[in-house]
């Protein structure tokens, strides 16, 4: 057996969205004003793991609550993803093939996060919602999208070698360039939020000690920065003749940077309503799974027995 059988595969596809709708849903958390509606870990409240009427919190426990749920959800598609790649992992043995530990650990991967994602998260909430460890939150959950996404790309090769190339040097580097511009988008995405009135709670006064305007500024440049190279991706795949899927990946990335560029300057010029910003963000993760999947397209790898 040397291809992935197609029910992992989707535990693996499912993995990428799951990993990407808990940023979505703990987004909403912190747009609700939410963030300590649960104020303890990992304990709701003392005494009780779920919402209780006495708490003063009101509907905020609930979305926090809700939230909690659905890491639990995320941890059951990480379990999930560990049986299938050890699942693939002994069937190989057992066949006589070679092994494909990218497989086997980044199907570990998820898991480990996910109680990573847990522990931070109970700090997140006993510091009073500190920006840098809501910073930090985010930032590990990009981080596990990218080996979810590196899990579906492997998942899809015959093996683990030979690596063959289908575009020019030029165009690998520029789009590894373009991924570690996408990854400062992001980063300066989560400093600018940190900086200002969505920075995890409503009631809470933690903030970087950033000036809001010019941080929104700086991220604005860095995003200008993106378009201009994205612009400059274009023209490199047109005159080098990249893959058909690398365009597709490419124009895809377009439309969605368009939105992005357009929601963000709407909700910076309307006060960051919050619809605007749950929507910012949802585009965001879409942007970086599309950014990662890039790189792929631009290989292939020879089967393996």
């Amino acid at each position: 057996m040397t291809i992935v059988p197609r029910w992992m595969r989707v535990v693996f596809v499912a993995n990428v969205v799951a990993q990407a709708a808990i940023v979505v849903t703990g987004v909403v958390v912190r747009l609700t004003g939410s963030g300590l509606g649960c104020p303890t870990w990992p304990e709701c409240v003392e005494g009780s793991y779920v919402p209780v009427a006495r708490q003063a919190e009101a509907w905020h426990k609930y979305v926090e609550f809700g939230n909690r749920l659905l890491t639990f959800a995320v941890g059951i598609i990480a379990i999930l993803t560990v049986v299938a790649a050890i699942t693939y992992t002994v069937r190989r043995k057992r066949s006589g093939a070679s092994m494909r530990p990218s497989i086997l650990w980044l199907g570990i991967a998820p898991l480990a996060g996910t109680f990573a994602q847990a522990v931070l998260g109970g700090i997140t909430v006993l510091t009073g919602l500190n920006p840098v460890t809501v910073g930090l939150h985010f930032l590990v959950s990009i981080a596990l999208i990218a080996a979810a996404v590196s899990l579906v790309v492997r998942s899809r090769d015959g093996g683990d070698s030979p690596v063959v190339y289908l575009a020019r040097k030029e165009v690998r580097v520029y789009t590894w360039a373009l991924l570690c511009v996408t990854m400062l988008v992001v980063i300066m995405g989560v400093v600018t939020t940190g900086s200002g009135p969505h920075s995890g709670d409503a009631e809470s006064e933690h903030r970087f000690p950033f000036d809001p305007r010019t941080v929104s500024w700086l991220h604005a440049d860095i995003v200008l920065l993106f378009i201009g190279m994205l612009v400059g991706y274009l023209i490199l795949l047109r005159v080098t003749s990249a893959p058909r899927r690398t365009w597709r990946n490419a124009l895809l990335l377009v439309v969605i940077t368009l939105l992005q560029a357009t929601v963000g300057y709407t909700q910076y010029f309307t006060g960051l309503p919050v619809f605007t910003v749950a929507l910012h963000v949802t585009l965001a993760c879409l942007l970086w799974v599309t950014v990662l999947f890039l790189p792929s397209t631009l290989r292939t790898r020879g089967v393996e027995n």
